[in-house]
């Protein structure tokens, strides 16, 4: 790429949407916070997400009308809204990108600056989850979004090629982004407030935190507690499979649903359960196994994606076999026990430590110096 020589004195930072508190959220929230002069540019925010957090940003809506945020439609519209943008994202110097359709604001590759992608995965449902993602749409659906789709992933990779730098979340996701993209990448973990997180006590309950939509599988941790009526579970999250769980559970006692809860409830709920159980699909990196962890609560985990690179079998959790059944669920659950988690407390404290705050904002403070110098010695 032929850029011109730039000082690297303000930095955007464009992510697709807020609409929950999640890892991807609390990342780019981060940047905008460390890193000096940034702006962040996003394409809406809603109630449910992190509206307190933005007081000290500086940031810019695109006002992504209410009509445009539904499912099917989000995701081109967003697309759409950013390769609007690339005027405005090239007068950054530096530009860093987060989510499926930010990357379509970075500027064509005659522009001066510096473009770094934050790639958290390649789009599921273009790539490894696409067969699952056609098959849950109906016929005349899927005559409308394969013609879609096609564009969206043509624009997604002319996108790509735009970027002098891509920073993987995990190992995994670097694997998927050679595999799917034909990209190398930098691996920098996301950052965990791990100080945020602490053990309080032991009560009662196993905690769910993961989204409720289907490569979670959260629908199987509740099919195994239904088995175990004097085991208890709550799920502290929401998201699409709300209300079909809580139908599925019925009005089971040991099963409860707390939905999306505020960062002081999910503190509390962490730091006093016995364990937390996570078991998605091929995760990308998972940052609720870390804070976890951080409050000294070991994991029943599987044995795939990110997990194989925050979670040690037998040590700060458990991890299951990735054709797991509801029994090997209900196992693990006999097997960590109160004191059994108490046992793992402290290598979990430890473990967490490798996944800080401070350390990302480091790693992606000396990616950006190395790129704006390698950029000044093209010149």
């Amino acid at each position: 790429m032929n850029k011109e020589n730039v000082t690297c004195n303000k930095t955007s930072i464009i992510h697709d949407y807020f609409a929950i508190r999640g890892g991807g959220e609390r990342l780019v929230l981060t940047l905008a916070r460390e890193l000096e002069n940034a702006t962040l540019v996003y394409g809406y925010r809603t109630d449910d997400s992190f509206g307190d957090f933005f007081s000290d940003i500086e940031s810019t809506s695109l006002n992504v009308p209410g009509f445009l945020r539904k499912p099917e439609l989000r995701i081109p519209a967003l697309a759409l809204k950013f390769s609007m943008q690339r005027r405005y994202a090239a007068s950054f110097p530096v530009r860093i990108y987060s989510g499926v359709s930010a990357p379509f604001a970075a500027p064509r590759s005659q522009s001066s600056g510096v473009d770094i992608f934050y790639c958290h995965t390649p789009p599921r449902f273009l790539f490894d989850q696409r067969a699952l993602f056609t098959a849950r749409q109906g016929t005349f659906r899927r005559l409308v979004t394969r013609p879609l789709m096609h564009l969206f992933e043509k624009g997604y990779r002319n996108s790509v090629v735009q970027m002098d730098l891509i920073v993987a979340n995990s190992e995994n996701t670097r694997k998927r982004i050679k595999r799917y993209l034909d990209r190398d990448s930098v691996v920098v973990y996301p950052p965990v407030d791990i100080d945020q997180f602490k053990w309080k006590s032991q009560d009662d309950y196993y905690l769910s935190t993961a989204r409720l939509t289907p490569l979670k599988r959260v629908e199987k941790i509740v099919e195994a507690f239904l088995a175990m009526p004097d085991k208890k579970l709550v799920v502290a999250s929401g998201g699409d499979d709300l209300e079909r769980l809580k139908q599925m559970a019925g009005n089971a006692p040991n099963i409860e649903f707390r939905g999306w809860v505020s960062d002081q409830q999910l503190k509390d709920l962490v730091g006093r359960a016995i364990a937390t159980i996570y078991l998605p699909v091929d995760e990308d990196f998972g940052i609720s196994p870390v804070e976890s962890m951080a409050a000294g609560k070991p994991v029943i985990g599987v044995r795939e994606g990110g997990l194989l690179e925050t979670i040690e079998n037998d040590k700060t959790g458990l991890l299951l076999k990735p054709d797991f059944s509801i029994q090997d669920i209900a196992d693990a659950v006999g097997v960590m026990t109160k004191e059994r988690a108490i046992e793992m407390r402290s290598d979990c404290e430890t473990r967490a430590q490798q996944f800080s705050r401070e350390r990302f904002v480091t790693q992606m403070q000396g990616i950006i110096r190395d790129l704006c110098q390698q950029d000044a010695d093209k010149s």
